[in-house]
């Protein structure tokens, strides 16, 4: 009997405990939904641009609009400038080529800064010499080959020209030529038919000439036939 009523007793506890665990399981989310309805959710915290060296502050920098540029050379594709940052009093001379930041000092010492920027422009200068070289040599090699392609027209359209005027040549000699046989044959009948002329004209003459002569054209005597000699028979 008293481990019967032992047992009833844990089973009893066993059910209470059960019960409690729900209801805390059901309370639970109330209240942790009520816990944040009074506390402000957290913000996110923000990290800070990380700055590696001093191009990256420069860049930063510029994008922010904190820089006044004080100076800038170009030399062909390559340039030095001397920036001022009023906010910190620094300057920052920078050399680059295009876009491309090669080298940046940053400094407060206005002095030291135009020496920087002196230097980096003469670097640029020197740097410049080869891209300009280049650039006119290209630019002559362009303009030569121009020339060349000019040149090489101007050459097919004088041959073609020289061959046309060689065949208009040809073509006027062998006309001349053609022109020259004629006359030569003209020449010919011309003669023939200046003799046949002549002698037409002559016999004209001599048909005239009878024609015009009052005396009667008489036999010869000698063409007379003689009389036939007496037959001896008689």
């Amino acid at each position: 009997m008293r481990e019967t009523s032992g047992g009833a007793v844990f089973a009893r506890h066993a059910r209470s405990a059960a019960v409690l665990a729900v209801a805390m399981m059901l309370v639970a989310p109330a209240a942790m939904a009520a816990r944040g309805d009074r506390e402000p959710a957290a913000e996110p915290t923000r990290s800070a641009p990380v700055v590696r060296n001093t191009v990256d502050e420069l860049k930063q920098l510029m994008d922010l609009r904190q820089l006044t540029e004080l100076r800038t050379t170009y030399n062909g594709n390559y340039g030095a400038s001397l920036l001022f940052n009023a906010n910190t009093l620094t300057y920052y001379v920078a050399l680059f080529q295009e876009k491309n930041f090669w080298r940046v000092i940053k400094t407060d010492a206005v002095d030291n800064a135009e020496r920087v920027y002196r230097t980096f422009a003469q670097q640029s200068e020197q740097l410049a010499q080869v891209y300009i070289d280049t650039t006119r040599l290209e630019a002559g090699k362009r303009y030569t080959e121009r020339l060349v392609a000019y040149n090489e027209e101007r050459l097919r359209t004088l041959q073609q020209e020289m061959e046309q005027q060689q065949a208009q040549s040809a073509q006027v000699s062998a006309a001349l030529q053609q022109a020259q046989q004629q006359a030569v044959s003209l020449s010919t009948d011309v003669q023939s038919t200046n003799n046949q002329l002549d002698a037409l004209q002559r016999r004209i003459q001599i048909l005239q000439a009878e024609q015009g002569n009052p005396e009667l054209s008489l036999p010869k005597p000698d063409s007379v036939p003689a009389p036939a000699a007496a037959s001896d028979g008689r």
